[in-house]
């Protein structure tokens, strides 16, 4: 009964810390997300820089697997190559050994009423508990929410660390306990194996070096038990970490998740032989029988971590090799457009990484579009079946990529907690569907441009002209979309909108115009109605560029965001200096010579 109430009180401790491990991490990832983005984005391709990329990141997120899971979406979106993810891999294993030097702090010595009672766990836990339920629930700024959830998870994993502690306590007592870990002792394999399988079941080998801290404070675990299980744990999570790299990668991302486990087997053994020799030749001969603190654990964690690193940096090179020869290409391996690829639901980890990449790739596929337009105008000028085909691969690409990041945006919306970055999603969604549509132009430009070839129809030289010029103010749009899309700059994109108003008004001259051509029988009935349809794709196409211009400066202006057509309507009859001269410059340059036939 004693052994049930034990294990239950164990659990009921792991899973505090489980869960304060999670809370803490996701309050470090929002409060960094901005960080962790620009540090990836940077990384270059000199390995030691990697490293310490891998060690701050795996700080931040508190998760080594995380960190390689991360890196794994970084890859397949193209951000990374396998040499810089070995390095990251490499720097992981160091920064995932912060966790156990914070548990240490329930070996300060408090007696005689020092200061250092303060840095207790028992006293921290609460007090952390505290700060984080106030910043929570009655300080209203998102900076403040975040610092809240970081102080929370951190009580939340101390007071699972107490739970822990105070379950195996009878244990110090046991004389069935003392001849497992003499059993143990005597059996440096089954220990690996131990710490392996345990953590491939907890799947976190910050929680399994925390049940080990817990079990230091019974006063009977020896160095000669401890340092072959926590080997045995940095196995363990690497195989947690190859499993999720094998499903529904790239291969480079399973090469990741293979460089893992080499990496940690190499160094398992190679420390495993080392300590052989030293042990064998009477090396430390007070160290393996000597009883471990949580202290002496967590030093023994990083030092194993990252002498091992260090040793296996130069071979980046032999470990990427190795990784290649278990994973091989295929001869004849199906093309993926790079885009799908690039949405990657790993990178869902660290929403603000994730939205940047597919703000990255809504850019790209923008770039599609626009070229795409300018092709398919082109087939006026001189119709050409090979351009149509490549007319019809881009849209068919940007429809694909349309279908899959909406999946992906909403899958992703369930992670996302910033303000900043709801305000980007939001964007992004109504964003991607206007760069569709504005593909969608680009193939109906083409099927009358198709049309008019088939039928031998052909516009008057006066109506070819207007189009040009039409066409001229549609691609500088277009092009200011674009850069406005890039630059996320407010002054570009209030640029847009005076140059849409004035395509509005060539449209409606263009149409009264070509009117009176009908009626005086300059131009055909068939190529006509052609001409109508082209001045519509123009103006349609100009439409969806206001609307990401909206979309873009509704992020920093909730107004705008809430109803676009009021803040339109305000702001052409306020009569605002900077919006009336480029309208006027804009009027000068497209309008005027229309209205002036100087063409």
């Amino acid at each position: 009964m004693n052994a049930v109430i034990t294990a239950v009180k164990l659990l009921g401790g792991l899973a505090m810390f489980l869960y304060g491990m999670e809370i803490m991490g996701d309050g470090l990832k929002q409060g960094s997300g901005e960080t962790l983005k620009k540090v990836l984005g940077k990384l270059t391709h000199n390995v030691f820089f990697g490293l310490l990329t891998g060690t701050l990141v795996t700080a931040i997120v508190q998760s080594s697997t995380a960190t390689i899971v991360l890196t794994v979406g970084l890859i397949g979106a193209g951000i990374l190559n396998l040499r810089q993810a070995v390095s990251i891999v490499l720097g992981a294993n160091i920064g995932t050994t912060v966790t156990a030097q914070i548990i240490r702090l329930m070996d300060i010595d408090s007696s005689g009423g020092s200061i250092l009672a303060f840095f207790k766990p028992d006293f921290l836990a609460p007090m952390a508990l505290i700060i984080g339920i106030i910043l929570i629930m009655f300080v209203k700024k998102e900076s403040s929410k975040n610092v809240g959830l970081i102080a929370l998870g951190f009580g939340i994993l101390f007071m699972g660390l107490l739970g822990m502690t105070d379950a195996v306590e009878p244990l110090s007592e046991s004389p069935a306990f003392a001849n497992i870990l003499s059993y143990f002792s005597d059996m440096p394999i089954i220990g690996i194996f131990t710490g392996l399988i345990l953590t491939v079941i907890v799947q976190s080998s910050s929680a399994m070096v925390g049940i080990l801290q817990a079990l230091s404070s019974t006063g009977v675990m020896t160095f000669e038990l401890v340092y072959p299980i926590i080997m045995g744990i940095n196995l363990g999570t690497c195989v947690t970490t190859a499993l999720v790299c094998s499903i529904g990668s790239s291969k480079d991302a399973k090469r990741t998740g293979i460089v893992h486990i080499v990496f940690n087997t190499i160094g398992t053994i190679l420390f495993m032989i080392v300590m052989s020799i030293i042990r064998a030749m009477g090396g430390f001969p007070n160290l393996w029988e000597s009883i471990v603190d949580s202290g002496v654990i967590a030093n023994f964690q990083t030092l194993f971590n990252l002498l091992t690193a260090v040793a296996l940096l130069p071979f980046t090179n032999v470990l990427v090799k190795i990784a290649c020869a278990f994973v091989k290409d295929d001869k004849a391996e199906d093309e993926q457009y790079a885009e799908l690829a690039a949405l990657d639901d790993k990178l869902m980890i660290a929403p603000t990484v994730a939205l940047g990449k597919v703000t990255e790739v809504a850019i790209s596929m923008a770039v599609a579009a626009e070229e795409n337009i300018a092709r398919s105008l082109e087939q006026f000028n001189e119709y050409d079946e090979k351009r149509a085909e490549e007319i019809a691969i881009a849209e068919d690409r940007i429809d694909c990529f349309t279908d899959r990041a909406d999946n992906y945006l909403i899958r992703l919306s369930e992670n996302v907690e910033k303000e900043t970055d709801k305000r980007q999603l939001n964007m992004l969604m109504q964003c991607i569907r206007d760069v569709e549509r504005i593909g969608d132009y680009a193939s109906d430009f083409e099927e009358r441009a198709k049309k008019l070839y088939d039928n031998e129809l052909s516009f008057s030289d006066s109506a070819k002209k207007e189009l040009e010029i039409l066409a001229d103010a549609v691609q500088e749009i277009l092009r200011l979309t674009l850069e406005a899309l890039e630059k996320d700059n407010d002054y570009i994109t209030c640029r847009i909108e005076p140059l849409e108003e004035v395509i509005d008004d060539m449209v409606l001259l263009l149409k009264n115009r070509h009117t009176e051509r009908l009626c005086q029988g300059v131009c055909s009935i068939d190529s006509g109605l052609i001409f109508m349809d082209i001045l519509t794709y123009f103006e349609r196409t100009a439409d969806q560029c206001s609307s990401i211009a909206m979309l873009i400066l509704g992020k920093r202006n909730e107004e705008i965001m809430k109803n676009h057509h009021s803040y339109l309507q305000e702001l052409h009859e306020s009569g605002d200096k900077s919006y009336v001269a480029e309208h006027e410059n804009r009027r000068n340059q497209y309008l005027v010579p229309l209205e002036k036939n100087e063409y």
